[in-house]
């Protein structure tokens, strides 16, 4: 019998990793009813990141009333499995929580992911993984921290350097691990730092960019000379507005790749015996797709393996740089006349998923 693993990761703002695994597996059944089909949701940090843990763990998921990044109350999820949570900051601080025109990071505050990780210690957790994607903040998680200074500290603390001589007293996270998930390795300043390149995608206005990173810059300095070290140039501290370099200097976090991190916790190389293809694919593929995303972390495992490996997505660029990376198939699943409206319409995704996956395998030499 022909094995076919399915990890697709979400197509944003239109499908779920688990939708998308769907459409492609009713693709593989149409050609090959006798084939097994293995689906497996995946997230690299981002959106999805905590249905993914949970399909891999088991657990339960703890619902709390947290802010938004307008501090805005909202409803957010994370999951306990024994000692263990899982956080996806964009339930609490994401983007897709706010309207176009209420993007602003120099407003956007990480509050809420703090009050989550409070929760999850007040809950006696012992290893907080967390999901750094699709933030709307570039607060290098000041929010965060002022979160958890509200939730800890013994008494009520002021602005400003007070509070990183209050945060070294604190000793509710001296037992606690923490893992942050992430495809991004920027550093928090500078040309490659959270706010030069995620910035305008959060709602920044040009005049915005450089008022953010030099308050970056004045906060990390200000927190190395408080604590003596330094981690704002550390591979993935510019992860979601800085979040990232929160995580490593005040909480002295490891830091993985996303999907790594998730395929190590699903054994996928195990589940890779005996498997004749794998698809894989996201919303949209270029060379970017190389550096550290989803679709080629999977591409890596099943490579090593003499595995094929096919990606589809909803828009394609670069593709013979994808081909020459290894992938043996790159397809759109959208013609050139669809328009993004009808694209992004997950019905009309999941019917072109399917017939893509039908029509590659409806040709023998792909099979």
């Amino acid at each position: 019998m022909m094995k076919v693993i399915v990890a697709i990761d979400s197509f944003k703002g239109c499908l779920t990793s688990a939708e998308a695994n769907q459409a492609a597996a009713e693709g593989v059944r149409r050609r090959m009813p006798w084939a097994e089909v293995v689906q497996i949701p995946v997230s690299d940090g981002g959106e999805g990141f905590l249905s993914a843990f949970q399909s891999a763990l088991g657990g339960r998921v703890v619902e709390v009333c947290v802010q938004d990044p307008l501090m805005r109350p909202v409803a957010a999820q994370y999951l306990v499995k024994g000692d263990v949570a899982v956080i996806e900051i964009a339930k609490a601080s994401g983007l897709t929580l706010l309207a176009p025109e209420e993007r602003n990071p120099m407003l956007a505050t990480s509050y809420g992911t703090g009050q989550l990780v409070a929760d999850a210690v007040r809950c006696g957790c012992k290893h907080i993984i967390v999901g750094l994607g699709g933030s709307a903040t570039s607060d290098c998680g000041a929010g965060m921290l002022r979160a958890l200074l509200d939730a800890f500290a013994a008494a009520p603390v002021g602005a400003g350097k007070g509070e990183l001589r209050v945060w070294a007293g604190i000793h509710a996270f001296e037992d606690v691990r923490f893992t942050i998930a992430t495809d991004v390795t920027n550093p928090l300043c500078g040309e490659r730092g959270a706010a030069q390149v995620f910035g305008p995608q959060k709602g920044a206005a040009p005049a915005m960019i450089p008022l953010l990173d030099a308050r970056a810059r004045r906060f990390a300095e200000e927190a190395a000379r408080c604590f003596g070290y330094d981690r704002q140039d550390e591979p993935g501290a510019g992860a979601a507005g800085g979040l990232g370099y929160a995580f490593l200097q005040y909480l002295n976090a490891e830091r993985r790749s996303g999907i790594d991190l998730l395929l190590d916790t699903l054994h996928f190389d195990e589940q890779l015996a005996d498997c004749s293809l794998v698809i894989t694919g996201e919303g949209a593929a270029d060379r970017q797709t190389l550096m550290g995303k989803l679709p080629h972390g999977i591409l890596q495992r099943a490579k090593a393996r003499g595995i094929p490996v096919w990606l589809i997505a909803g828009r394609i660029d670069d593709c013979q740089t994808l081909l020459d990376a290894g992938f043996s198939r790159v397809e759109c699943i959208n013609t050139p006349d669809l328009s993004l409206e009808e694209a992004m319409k997950p019905e009309t995704a999941k019917r072109n998923i399917v017939r893509t996956i039908a029509n590659i395998l409806a040709i023998p030499k792909n099979i």
